[in-house]
């Protein structure tokens, strides 16, 4: 099952308590205060993995909560640093704190780290040197761990491809992406067949050595029509996907059995890319007036043709059936890709590699990792 959008909670453990202890041993003239400290609470990572594609696992777990850190005790051990909980996530999810609307992190590339809830601090024991003072030799004063971080996150994924394929149910996107990559959708003759989309990667130069042609990656969206940005249909939940792409293939198809006009149908699903978002309405298109095989009156097939010259859009006609213009289509893409320069990351998103190195800063560093019932010293944080 494909799911884009999840909502979780998740809570940073919370820290131990420091302890109130003194030593009382055999053969030692003086005693003093040993009270460890208590272990900080983990944190909740959400990591990108690029083998997952979906946030099914989110539908129905939604609860996420890091490991508490291990009381004090005395003779100086320290309580172990709470376990640390780390979530995966598909490369392309947007993560936003449900509550304020605020985007917190974007996954754009496997591998990234995000701490979506600090785990809390430890508390300091009598033994530790804040509390211990020549004037106060005997302290018999502690602190209590701190409550983890607490938040309610909403995940959700755009798929990350270099094109989009969009059009009317039915217009062949389906039947395109598994002609040219190894996605294979479900394909048939009524609306609505894809429910979801599909990603394929495409090799632009079959002929080139292996490692050295352009490749690209494929979206196949569910079928827009009109008043789609009003819930009609499928509606535009989709779209999020698309927003991401480098190049939007719009086909249309031309053939007989299609008694509308091409034209309008493209206007139609302009008018609907604009509704959702006016960036979609500015991207590179390329037209593609499909079904080539099915259609023997050419009139409304060169009426498209005539109006994409008019704005300045790169036209092709295709069959996926019998491949005919599919070659040229491919490299077409693989061309108009070459000229797109790829989008620079944004200065937000170039600040979020610091999140990947909080774990090396992070005060649970300062912790002894070891058990607790193994004396360890440490500075006062």
């Amino acid at each position: 099952m494909f799911v884009d959008e999840a909502k979780i909670s998740v809570k940073g453990g919370d820290g131990g308590n420091g302890c109130v202890a003194f030593r009382r041993e055999k053969y030692v003239p003086r005693g003093g205060p040993s009270g460890g400290d208590g272990g900080h609470g983990g944190d909740v990572y959400l990591e990108s993995n690029p083998n997952d594609n979906t946030l099914l696992r989110y539908r129905y777990n939604r609860e996420f909560r890091a490991d508490r850190g291990r009381h004090g005790e005395g003779s100086d051990c320290h309580g172990r640093t709470g376990e640390d909980t780390i979530l995966n996530v598909p490369v392309g999810t947007v993560v936003f704190d449900a509550d304020s609307g605020e985007q917190l992190f974007d996954f754009t590339e496997p591998g990234q780290k995000f701490r979506a809830a600090r785990g809390g601090r430890g508390g300091r024991g009598n033994g530790n040197p804040a509390f211990v003072r020549p004037w106060h030799q005997a302290p018999r004063e502690h602190e209590d761990g701190k409550p983890g971080e607490e938040r309610h996150l909403r995940l959700e994924l755009k798929l990350l491809a270099d094109v989009g394929l969009v059009g009317f149910p039915n217009a062949g996107k389906s039947t395109l992406i598994s002609r040219i990559s190894a996605a294979r959708p479900k394909i048939a003759a009524y609306p609505f067949t894809t429910l979801e989309p599909h990603l394929g990667v495409v090799l632009a130069d079959p002929d080139a050595a292996p490692g050295t042609g352009r490749t690209f990656v494929v979206a196949d969206l569910p079928g827009l029509i009109e008043g789609a940005h009003e819930g009609v249909g499928l509606g535009i939940r989709f779209l999020k996907h698309v927003e991401r792409t480098r190049l939007v293939a719009h086909l249309v198809d031309t053939s007989d059995a299609n008694d509308r006009d091409p034209v309008h149908d493209f206007e139609i699903i302009e008018r609907e890319l604009a509704a959702f978002s006016p960036d979609l309405a500015t991207k590179p298109t390329i037209v593609v007036a499909t079904k080539l095989d099915a259609t023997t009156d050419r009139a409304r097939l060169d009426e498209l043709r005539e109006f994409a010259r008019k704005r300045g859009l790169e036209f092709h006609a295709i069959s996926s059936a019998s491949g005919e213009g599919i070659v040229q289509l491919v490299r077409g893409i693989a061309n108009a890709l070459d000229r797109i320069p790829k989008p620079a990351a944004s200065s937000e998103a170039s600040n979020q590699a610091e999140d990947a190195a909080i774990k090396e800063i992070n005060p649970h560093t300062a912790m002894d990792s070891g058990k607790s019932s193994t004396p360890s010293h440490r500075e006062d944080h």
